[in-house]
């Protein structure tokens, strides 16, 4: 794909993450999961609010009702912005000290699905979790290293879910009445030289975008044979996610991280951990908000 890519947010990151387009207020999200902190951008008049937390925030939702849901070290809260207050819903794992939430989003039928890891993400030690419409949360993966990426398919058939040391993206049947998930099965190897994969969304053709950590780029992927259709290269080593924005979702905003990155190739791509733009020829798929 022959493509312009864009800086749009300078922020420099140290874990720059969980990119979320809320269509009906026209606000664009991202964290810095390290710094704790929470990224507003609101396009209408193009100016960007910054929340700070007592502890790492892993990923965040709209709520339909109005505000946020955010998935922190400590687990689910509402958030209200203009108070500047957190409400806690449920910590799943208050048990596992070490453990925090890592990148998440909600299904079409808005539950907000998140999942977790530890301080070293390859031990197997995390989950992959839903919140449920009436606040219940229940345990739908377990044996995570690093919960990464999600995804549904057009017709809601399949969840796609990436638990980024196993460099694979396993399809789940998916029931969206009940949100029940079954019969894993792998539909993408992530080869060498793509790096890692993490943060992923999917386009109104049915194909997966996938950020690469260590991979320097956005991949394009058919997880109906496995194969790599594109590539976009990012101006970062490490790549976090990537979502749909702006009013006809043509544009692939992606995060990045400064994290894991040595002096030298900062020196190369001084602006890693900033958030960037490209505008596709194919148009993306909403990001759905939380219906609790």
């Amino acid at each position: 794909m022959n493509v312009s890519v864009e800086l749009v947010f300078d922020y420099k990151c140290t874990l720059g993450e969980g990119p979320t387009w809320d269509h009906k207020r026209n606000l664009f999200y991202w964290v810095d999961i390290l710094q704790h902190k929470l990224y507003r951008y609101n396009s209408t008049d193009q100016e960007v609010d910054v929340a700070v937390f007592d502890q790492p925030i892993g990923c965040v939702v709209p709520r339909e009702s109005g505000d946020v849901v955010v998935a922190l070290q400590n687990g689910f809260f509402f958030y209200d912005w203009e108070r500047d207050e957190l409400d806690p819903i449920e910590d799943p794992e208050h048990h596992l000290p070490k453990n925090r939430f890592n990148d998440g989003k909600c299904d079409p039928k808005g539950r907000f699905w998140a999942g977790t890891t530890d301080e070293y993400g390859v031990d197997g030690n995390g989950a992959l979790y839903v919140l449920e419409q009436d606040l219940s949360v229940m345990k739908k993966v377990g044996n995570v290293g690093t919960s990464n990426g999600l995804a549904w398919s057009l017709d809601n058939q399949y969840m796609y879910f990436i638990d980024t040391p196993t460099k694979q993206v396993v399809r789940y049947n998916f029931d969206l009445e009940s949100g029940a998930i079954d019969q894993p099965k792998t539909v993408i190897e992530f080869p060498e030289h793509c790096g890692f994969p993490d943060g992923m969304t999917i386009d109104q053709e049915g194909m997966l975008w996938i950020a690469g950590w260590s991979g320097y780029g956005v991949s394009r992927w058919n997880p109906y044979t496995g194969e790599q259709l594109d590539f976009i290269p990012v101006p970062a080593k490490n790549v976090t996610s990537c979502a749909f924005g702006g009013e006809d979702l043509s544009d692939l905003y992606i995060t990045t991280a400064r994290t894991g990155t040595s002096d030298e190739e900062l020196e190369q791509y001084p602006h890693a951990g900033g958030v960037f733009r490209v505008e596709t020829n194919v148009k993306g798929s909403r990001n759905f908000r939380f219906e609790g």
